[in-house]
């Protein structure tokens, strides 16, 4: 059997939406529907980029660089003492711990998912 669907690629729904949208506005409505479209548009570019300027505020200094999963609990320690400048080597892994969580301003180094008691 030939299958007869219609193929519209790209620019195509973009004409058939404008042709819509002229068949039900009007072309005297057209005009106003089309500035708050494009207010529409500008808030949510605007809001956009201040999300992700806050985004990018909230990330701050820190780049890590992904290469790939780690495999291993030490592997992990590894790279995140390596991003915060932290020598790992001949240091065990709740050294490598207490480090980081210095580094990182915590104030819990070493005790696990222990909360705090009060």
């Amino acid at each position: 059997m030939t299958d007869f669907s219609l193929v519209i690629m790209g620019n195509d729904w973009i004409m058939i939406a404008f042709v819509a949208l002229v068949m039900l506005l009007g072309t005297k409505r057209m005009p106003e529907a089309s500035k708050k479209i494009g207010k529409i548009m500008g808030q949510f570019n605007k809001t956009k980029n201040i999300v992700q300027d806050e985004i990018q505020k909230a990330k701050g200094d820190f780049s890590i660089p992904i290469q790939g999963p780690a495999t291993s609990e030490r592997q992990k320690l590894e790279v995140m003492a390596q991003t915060l400048g932290i020598d790992s080597k001949d240091k065990t892994d709740d050294d490598l711990k207490n480090l980081i969580s210095s580094k990182l301003g915590g104030t819990n180094a070493g005790k696990g998912s222990e909360q705090p008691t009060k």
